[in-house]
């Protein structure tokens, strides 16, 4: 009697059914997460709270790259000294040996080559010459070069270990920069992939709550403060840092710059008060020591002010509550109520 029961399905269709489970699941997990839904998409004001928080860090991580590129700077400037030091010196241990030489072969040829000199010149001579009484055998002339020539040598080596230490140096700070590097860019892909899921509406209501936009202007020369920014400066320097300032509205943000056509923050008060003949330092860490103290009731146009708990921005005073900064990515420098930030301190430079 014929079997009425279905053959079983080939291994092959099984597989395939899998295959297409496994797809579909894949599918579920990738477009609505693992609960199996979509996730929302933030509204203008979530994203503008997150994209606000995400640029402070980018800024905290900018200027540490900053702070690690002006250590890295400085040691390679310190290796190039260090270097140039040694060629000379070396230089100057050749001319040693060579006058050396020279009365070494006078006396080679006269058939009286003194073994002190031979060995001097053969070998490390800085050893040598600390055994007693050996300077003794030798005139003065050949003993005050061959003492020479020992000290010169270990003024050499000393020099090669201080190099090698910069080499160290250099290499741990640029380890320290590549680092945070990859945090600000890292960082700063986030925002910007948060600000891509607003309408353009949206994404410029979060751009404008920096501050009214920069000017624009082919020439920046043309830029002038209002009278009132200038004549409450505490001195001509802190005028002519404001000056400065407003020339640069509208140069765009780029982190790690410092002029002269984009900066980032502390890019910026850095080469406003250059302009006027005075040097900060490179971060905004260092740069609120440099200079006095001053309450936020006390400000005035020039002072440098800071914000948040970690010291991460900083803006020029122009006057009536307000700063010209360089904000963030896709913001210009531009003018800002200094109450739109948590205030952390300000300082006069000198």
């Amino acid at each position: 009697m014929a079997s009425h029961s279905r053959p079983p399905r080939s291994r092959v269709t099984v597989s395939r059914a899998a295959c297409t489970l496994a797809l579909a699941s894949a599918a579920s997990v990738s477009l609505f997460g693992e609960t199996g839904y979509a996730q929302p998409r933030p509204t203008p004001a979530e994203a503008k709270a997150r994209v606000e928080a995400l640029y402070q860090q980018a800024e905290q991580a900018t200027e540490q790259y900053n702070g690690a590129k002006q250590q890295a700077d400085d040691a390679q400037a310190a290796l190039g000294g260090l270097q140039d030091e040694l060629a000379r010196k070396t230089a100057a241990l050749n001319a040693t040996r060579d006058a050396l030489g020279t009365v070494a072969a006078a006396q080679y040829r006269a058939g009286s080559l003194d073994p002190t000199l031979q060995l001097a010149l053969s070998s490390a001579p800085g050893t040598y010459l600390e055994q007693a009484g050996m300077l003794d055998q030798l005139g003065n002339r050949q003993a005050s070069a061959l003492a020479r020539l020992a000290a010169q040598q270990r003024d050499i080596e000393q020099t090669r270990a201080e190099a090698a230490g910069r080499v160290d140096a250099l290499r741990a700070a640029q380890s320290r920069l590549a680092a945070r590097k990859q945090t600000v860019q890292r960082t700063l892909a986030e925002a910007q992939a948060l600000l891509a899921q607003l309408s353009p509406a949206d994404r410029a209501a979060v751009g404008a709550s920096d501050g009214p936009a920069g000017q624009a202007a082919a020439n920046r020369s043309t830029l002038r403060p209002p009278l009132s920014a200038t004549a409450g400066a505490p001195s001509a320097r802190a005028a002519e840092a404001v000056a400065f300032a407003y020339r640069a509205l509208g140069l765009p943000y780029v982190w790690g710059a410092t002029g002269p056509n984009a900066y980032d923050c502390s890019g910026l008060t850095q080469a406003a008060w250059k302009a006027a003949g005075v040097s900060l330092p490179r971060t905004t860490y260092t740069q609120i020591n440099a200079g006095a103290r001053v309450p936020e009731s006390e400000l005035r146009p020039g002072d440098l002010v800071f914000f948040y708990s970690g010291v991460s921005h900083v803006g020029l005073y122009i006057g009536n509550g307000e700063m010209i900064h360089a904000p963030h990515p896709g913001a210009p420098v531009r003018i800002a109520p200094i109450s739109q930030m948590p205030f952390a301190g300000a300082t006069r430079p000198a």
